[in-house]
C-alpha cells in the first residue's frame, strides 16, 4: 500500500487504557508523569478515566468502557488520525473475554504506525522522548491513493 507522511501535533492526543489488573499501576505512572501528561490531551476507556480523572484531578476524555467498544472507539480515532499514541497497560497474566477486541486494537495501531507502550517501561521511553515535544513527521497508509487503484473509472 502506498503510503503519505503526515505531521503529529506538538500537543500530543494519547490513549491511556488499563486492564483492570494494571489500572493502578497506570494511575501511578500518570502520576510519576502528570507534568508531562499536562501538554497534551488525554483520552481513556471507562473506567480507566474515570479513575485517572479521580486520581490525578485532571481532565480526562472518557470513552465507553473497553469491552462495551471503548478500544474500538480509540482504533477508529487511529484510522482518522484523531490520536497520536496509546499507552495501554494490559494484564499477560490473565486471559481477558475481550481479547480479539485488544489484538483489533493493537493491529489498527501497528496498520497507522502509531506508537504503543504496552507496559510501564516502554510507556516511560515514550514519554521520555524529544519526539513528545514537537511535531513530527510519520508515514501512513494512504487510503485515497488506495480507492483511486482499487475503484474502476467511471
Amino acid at each position: 500500500m502506498k503510503r503519505k507522511t503526515i505531521s503529529m501535533p506538538t500537543s500530543k492526543r494519547i490513549a491511556l487504557i488499563a486492564h483492570d489488573n494494571m489500572k493502578k499501576e497506570l494511575l501511578d505512572w500518570a502520576r510519576t508523569n502528570l507534568d508531562q501528561l499536562n501538554q497534551h490531551k488525554l483520552f481513556a476507556t471507562g473506567t480507566t478515566g474515570h479513575l485517572l480523572e479521580k486520581g490525578l484531578g485532571i481532565d480526562i476524555n472518557k470513552l465507553i468502557s473497553g469491552p462495551l467498544g471503548g478500544d474500538q472507539q480509540i482504533g477508529s480515532m487511529l484510522t482518522t488520525m484523531e490520536m497520536d499514541m496509546v499507552i495501554f497497560f494490559w494484564d499477560p497474566f490473565e486471559a481477558m473475554p475481550h481479547d480479539p477486541d485488544v489484538k483489533a486494537l493493537l493491529r489498527i495501531a501497528a496498520v497507522w504506525n502509531v506508537p504503543v507502550a504496552c507496559n510501564r517501561s516502554s510507556a516511560d521511553f515514550l514519554i521520555s522522548s524529544p519526539l513528545m515535544s514537537q511535531a513530527h513527521q510519520y508515514q501512513v497508509p494512504d487510503y485515497e491513493a488506495y480507492l483511486k487503484e482499487r475503484l474502476p473509472a467511471l
